[in-house]
């Protein structure tokens, strides 16, 4: 029998973590997270139920590893979306497009609302991952403010109210009254009410448009209101 390497045998570990971290993903889309278990992991990821547990000692461990996971690929794919984009109100809307589909897309408990199926050490561990979405979005409000694209504001405040309003929009599209995954409706389907998040965040912020709805700087918004008047 040919000896197995290290290398091999890490290469092995790597990917059944990666075939249990996918699974679980896959389950909170489908059934989402309450009355999930290992075991279910374990059966859809196709190994077994001790070898979950041999990378996770608990839910809450495979919660915090599949989120972190989520979250460091998130935010290296946007950090490279938003380098393409040079004005702030477009990276704004951007940045907002991006988290609203990937909150609906993982059907995680978004923003404070982990904090109820987490453990305080684990949730602190996440949040401080999560602060480089949170550089990132002050990022582009300080660019907007210097670039006169946005008025001057407490940038700290207003992403904290952005990521607030991100949260609550994806409680409402990932949940119906009873709970249940919502039905579609031709007149809230996705992309519109995605576009209508984008717009209402875009104007919160302070970003002003031209009548061919590009963004055009504070000033000159106030010069063409002057004008029209």
């Amino acid at each position: 029998m040919p000896r197995i390497t290290a290398a091999t045998n890490a290469a092995q570990r790597a990917e059944t973590q990666r075939r249990i971290l996918t699974a679980f993903g896959e389950l909170l889309f489908t059934h989402g997270l309450p009355g999930l278990t290992m075991t279910d992991v374990a059966r859809h990821a196709g190994v077994g139920r001790t070898a979950v547990y041999n990378y996770y000692a608990d839910m809450e461990q495979l919660l915090i590893a599949y989120a972190l996971d989520e979250t460091e690929r998130f935010i290296g794919d946007l950090r490279d979306s938003l380098a393409a984009l040079d004005n702030p109100v477009d990276r704004l809307a951007l940045y907002v497009r991006s988290q609203v589909e990937d909150l609906s897309r993982r059907h995680l408990p978004p923003g404070p609302a982990m904090a109820a199926v987490l453990s305080p050490g684990s949730f602190a561990k996440l949040a401080d991952h999560v602060g480089g979405l949170n550089i990132l979005l002050e990022d582009i409000l300080k660019d907007g403010v210097r670039q006169d694209y946005l008025p001057d504001v407490d940038v700290a405040q207003l992403a904290r109210l952005i990521h607030g309003t991100l949260s609550a929009s994806a409680a409402r599209r990932n949940k119906t009254p009873d709970g249940d995954a919502p039905l579609p409706s031709p007149l809230t389907d996705v992309e519109t009410a995605t576009a209508l998040t984008v717009r209402f965040i875009q104007l919160g912020a302070g970003a002003k448009f031209d009548d061919a709805g590009r963004p055009v700087r504070t000033a000159a918004a106030g010069t063409l209101q002057a004008s029209e008047a």
